[in-house]
């Protein structure tokens, strides 16, 4: 069984991940404790490929990479790729987000998510994107989730993702649809 090493120290990424990746013939791992990698690509799809080659060399595993974040129209898609820079914990994160929005009436947002797989050689095996539309709500909504989920209104649900299970997430969300794209490549490498 191929080791998958998730380059991430974000418990809730690694645990979403877990979830995604159960069905698939592989090990995964959550990277080293301490591990960190500099984040310095100005796009979602460059952070993923940083921080996957970086994990793969030092793990001498396949490493998957996710780089995630929301970018809000009225801020001029900011948070953007500093979504999880943009603030020291997520309430303030939240906190900071509704403050800049406050006397804002147009609220669109997007989150995007950019996953890259690389190998240990620094060859890249899969890069995908997912996208997922909806609005920044006045108030957090829902306890479930993590980062902005309770403030992000997923269009034509009424729910924030903070108050979808799990299942509904990954249908609708923005890692859940990278991720429809990415499984069908991940299947084929696994079975080459």
């Amino acid at each position: 069984m191929r080791t998958l090493v998730i380059a991430s120290g974000n418990a809730g990424k690694i645990r979403e991940f877990q979830g995604l990746l159960q069905h698939l013939p592989l090990n995964v791992q959550a990277q080293p404790q301490g591990f960190d990698v500099e984040e310095t690509g100005s796009t979602f799809a460059a952070n993923a490929r940083i921080k996957a080659t970086a994990v793969a060399a030092m793990t001498g595993s396949w490493a998957l990479a996710d780089d995630s974040g929301l970018s809000v129209n009225a801020l001029g898609g900011a948070p953007g790729v500093h979504s999880a820079r943009y603030a020291p914990t997520d309430p303030e994160r939240i906190e900071k987000l509704l403050g800049a929005l406050s006397n804002a009436s147009e609220r669109d947002a997007q989150f995007c998510a950019a996953l890259c797989v690389v190998s240990p050689d620094g060859s890249v095996l899969i890069e995908v994107e997912g996208h997922c539309d909806g609005w920044i709500t006045t108030t957090p909504r829902g306890d479930c989730g993590f980062g902005y989920d309770p403030i992000f209104e997923v269009s034509g649900t009424g729910l924030t993702f903070a108050q979808m299970p799990l299942t509904e997430k990954k249908s609708h969300g923005h890692r859940g649809k990278a991720f429809a794209l990415l499984e069908p490549q991940l299947r084929d490498l696994l079975s080459a």
